[in-house]
């Protein structure tokens, strides 16, 4: 027997799947694994679902938050480089067909955004929420409603090197990221992740520093580009990178010079690396409510 107004949330990123009970803001249970570095997408639902199996019959709805886009229940990469997928996958369908229930998809990025919105930083207010992680999401909340589709990809705004323009023409997230972070240390330390060269700038080592300097400098310009083309009350940053210990002041401290008027307002995300199942379970919610509203 399933119990009502209980929503198993999925999230699934480049880096990590993370499967979750949610009841209202309240995340019950979790359990996380690495996103798998072969098959495809329904080979990882297919082995998630089987390590959540002993969940089944305590939810009544299934969310799905994803890196990437989703329209119409079908998923499809922007940047391959942060998860290869087939374009449109059919999602909603697979989900459904693993657990007979309804299923409800999103973006992770627009997903967490809508978390925050409802239970976190955002207060319950316009805001434009920006994740640095593995990429670069983001999601859009203006007059209480999510923008979706490709809306908020802001990882995805172009970077144009004029001179060198042939070759040069890439995705913002490329040149912050944690993927960018990890790679700009290979010639450093091969093999390292971003996690480890945040250990090395704790630890002193300047070129570490230099790096997560440089990408913070980044990523207080696309603040500012943010600010310009929406005027939000707040930008809410989350994310692995976003997150780290000293990474928010040093994007802060980038924009003290910014005249006030011009200057984004960023706040931490409160609800962490929860952010994406909370939303994604309340929007997955609000469908079903909005279904069985217009069936009566």
């Amino acid at each position: 027997m399933t119990l009502p107004g209980t929503t198993l949330a999925l999230d699934i990123g480049g880096t990590k799947m993370l499967a979750a009970l949610v009841e209202g803001s309240a995340v019950v249970e979790t359990f996380g694994m690495p996103t798998p570095s072969s098959g495809g997408p329904k080979d990882w639902l297919e082995a998630l679902f089987a390590q959540v199996a002993p969940w089944h019959g305590r939810y009544d709805r299934v969310g799905v938050a994803v890196t990437g886009i989703v329209d119409d229940g079908h998923w499809s990469a922007l940047n391959k480089k942060t998860l290869d997928i087939p374009d449109r996958f059919p999602l909603t369908e697979t989900i459904s067909a693993l657990t007979a229930l309804p299923a409800f998809a999103a973006n992770d990025a627009q997903a967490a955004a809508w978390g925050e919105h409802r239970f976190g930083a955002g207060a319950g207010g316009d805001m434009i929420f920006l994740t640095i992680s593995t990429g670069i999401g983001g999601g859009v909340i203006l007059d209480g409603r999510l923008l979706q589709g490709i809306a908020g990809h802001f990882g995805l705004l172009r970077v144009q090197d004029f001179e060198h323009a042939a070759a040069s023409d890439s995705a913002t997230e490329d040149h912050i990221s944690g993927n960018w972070i990890a790679g700009m240390a290979a010639g450093r330390r091969p093999g390292a992740t971003a996690r480890d060269v945040f250990e090395a700038m704790d630890g002193g080592e300047r070129w570490a520093e230099e790096i997560v300097a440089l990408s913070a400098r980044r990523a207080a310009l696309l603040c500012r580009n943010v600010q310009l083309a929406f005027d939000p009350p707040r930008i809410v940053i989350g994310g692995g990178i976003g997150l780290a210990p000293g990474y928010l002041e040093r994007v802060e401290a980038c924009l003290a010079d910014v005249p006030q008027r011009l200057r984004p307002k960023p706040f931490p995300a409160r609800l962490g690396d929860k952010a994406g199942v909370v939303g994604i379970a309340d929007l997955a919610k609000n469908q079903r409510d909005n279904e069985r509203g217009s069936a009566t």
